[in-house]
């Protein structure tokens, strides 16, 4: 199997990233694996699309950190490919965290992968259902129950009403963003900063305010989703929760959260079920849920991390079936001799 994952900047990634930890469980089952950034694409006079892409020169590697190492050092493989060759192309790169200076690589991996999916190549999560959650409106398609109640404008006066309607307790954040970045919590005392926090958000485009959920206080749970079912693996589930950081209100490992174990209860699978539908009519392969008591905070289709943070508390290596999973779309895709829906061939 020829698998490419396409990340922000090879440069920028991290030994503790769920990326490099696929790519390295790829590598060390006998697969090509290549990083590409988004600024590696290119599209040649003959119509095939081809990336300067990097891999690792070794064989098996025990830890991502000598895995990456290599990777970036003088042994590591660098080539430019040809994409259209390749069996796999993971779509792993974060759009928000291409806002501004770099706006023109948030939709690099979607609109090469596009381009690759004429070939027959199997792009996941799937291109056109990326596009479409590009930012958190995404969200809101999904079923009511399962979400906070959540305003979307740019309107001031309507923030102020909605915060009153939910008794002056609410969260405010930019409509596109990840890692806890524009994240505010706005208490009765704190009404009058509302407008600056307001301005400071908008400049960036329109304000999500969204009800708070006073168990949040306890942190919430990141549950992994394969094939559009609860990922798991050796009878455990891959999930993880993340716990506040004294008195701030992200639970994200960026903005200062703890890690802790997950309980997958029933309320977390009936969520799980609850959005499965949509996410499998999108193409969604590989997705992470944040879920707080029974409502979902966030669903992170792009690049969801924590696969290692779920890992270290099951003791169980979840790249594994993930690799597994794409081994079998692989066959899958032998047998139809690359004939096939992407959409469908994401969620087998």
């Amino acid at each position: 199997m020829r698998i490419g994952f396409v990340v922000n900047d090879i440069a920028t990634e991290e030994e503790g990233y769920t990326t490099t930890r696929l790519a390295m469980t790829a590598l060390n089952r006998g697969h090509e694996a290549w990083l590409i950034g988004t600024g590696d694409f290119a599209f040649d006079p003959d119509d095939y699309v081809r990336a300067r892409a990097r891999s690792a020169p070794g064989a098996k590697y025990k830890s991502t950190k000598s895995f990456l190492h290599e990777l970036r050092g003088p042994r590591g493989k660098v080539q430019r490919i040809t994409v259209d060759d390749l069996d796999i192309l993971m779509l792993r790169n974060d759009p928000s965290q291409d806002l501004g200076r770099r706006s023109w690589a948030q939709q690099a991996g979607i609109v090469f992968g596009r381009a690759a999916m004429r070939r027959g190549v199997i792009v996941l999560n799937d291109p056109e259902g990326l596009n479409n959650a590009i930012n958190k409106m995404y969200f809101q398609l999904f079923p009511e129950e399962v979400r906070p109640d959540t305003l979307i404008t740019r309107d001031r006066d309507e923030i102020r009403e909605f915060a009153r309607k939910h008794e002056n307790d609410v969260v405010i954040k930019p409509l596109q963003g990840s890692g806890g970045q524009g994240v505010f919590r706005i208490v009765g005392d704190q009404l009058g900063n509302l407008n600056q926090m307001i301005e400071s958000i908008s400049r960036d485009g329109y304000v999500v305010a969204q009800q708070y959920l006073p168990l949040a206080a306890e942190g919430d749970m990141r549950l992994f989703m394969m094939n559009g079912q609860p990922l798991r693996y050796k009878g455990k589930y891959a999930a993880f929760r993340r716990v506040r950081s004294g008195d701030d209100i992200r639970s994200n490992i960026h903005a200062g959260g703890k890690k802790a174990q997950a309980v997958v209860d029933d309320t977390a699978l009936r969520i799980a079920e609850i959005v499965r539908p949509k996410l499998v009519a999108d193409g969604m392969f590989f997705v992470g849920l944040d879920i707080v008591g029974d409502k979902l905070m966030e669903i992170n289709v792009f690049s969801p991390g924590g696969l290692g943070s779920a890992q270290s508390f099951e003791n169980v290596n979840f790249t594994i079936p993930v690799i597994e999973a794409l081994e079998r779309k692989v066959q899958y895709m032998g047998h139809y001799q690359r004939n096939f829906n992407n959409v469908d061939m994401a969620s087998l």
